[in-house]
């Protein structure tokens, strides 16, 4: 019979992450299959549960700082660990990755956090990822006529200590139609996202004051949060 781990936590502890989490995900990298995966289910099953708790505690850490975090479910803001192999050439059926949306997403409306967990390569993020042309252009036009503000935020001796640049993945060549080449914010209007990226290390996620200090780093992206989301208030 198969006996699940019990992560029950000290209520008045905030939740850690086990290391149980991370062997789970390279065993599944190694035995990326259904057969594997089916037989397994039980530690799939106790690594989400605590991905869960670890997420309840860190949402309500967040919102310390970002009251809208208060309406998040730690449940449902957690991606399916089932791939969508419809449309692609990858027929590996399981993300080897514990993925959730703090109020984040692709094409989202609104600036929000990311949390990231996979063995070697976990990361938080902050912004707004690959948004709608619409919306994109309306960031574009804010950038345009606020950049001082927006430069303050990216400048900030805190910020950049952790975001050293703005995330560059899929950058435009030119500046966006719209826009005068000489625009002195064009760098920046020629990104098709808005979003800051923190690596860490595994022993700083499984550290027992993970929550606490993870949530000081995300506390640094509000100010861009608020600028990206000034426009749609």
């Amino acid at each position: 019979m198969k006996v699940l781990i019990n992560f029950d936590k000290n209520k008045n502890m905030p939740a850690t992450l086990s290391p149980k989490v991370f062997d789970f995900l390279k065993k599944l990298t190694k035995n990326n299959n259904r057969e594997w995966f089916t037989e397994n289910k039980n530690l799939y099953t106790e690594s989400q549960q605590n991905v869960i708790s670890f997420l309840e505690d860190l949402i309500k850490e967040m919102s310390g700082f970002d009251e809208e975090l208060g309406k998040v479910d730690a449940k449902k803001s957690l991606f399916r660990i089932y791939r969508d192999t419809r449309f692609s050439k990858d027929k590996i059926p399981y993300k080897t990755n514990f993925g959730a949306s703090l109020g984040m997403g692709k094409g989202s409306q609104k600036g929000g956090y990311y949390l990231h967990l996979e063995p070697g390569k976990s990361f938080i993020a902050g912004g707004i990822y690959m948004p709608e042309s619409s919306v994109l252009k309306e960031l574009r036009k804010e950038i345009s006529l606020y950049g001082e503000d927006f430069l303050k935020i990216l400048n900030n001796k805190d910020f950049k200590k952790y975001f050293p640049e703005l995330d560059q993945d899929d950058k435009l060549k030119k500046v966006p139609q719209g826009f005068e080449k000489e625009d002195p914010m064009a760098e920046y209007l020629k990104l098709k996202s808005f979003i800051v990226v923190y690596n860490i290390k595994d022993k700083e996620i499984l550290d027992k004051n993970a929550v606490k200090n993870l949530t000081k780093i995300f506390a640094l992206m509000k100010p861009l949060n608020d600028f990206l989301n000034a426009p749609f208030l």
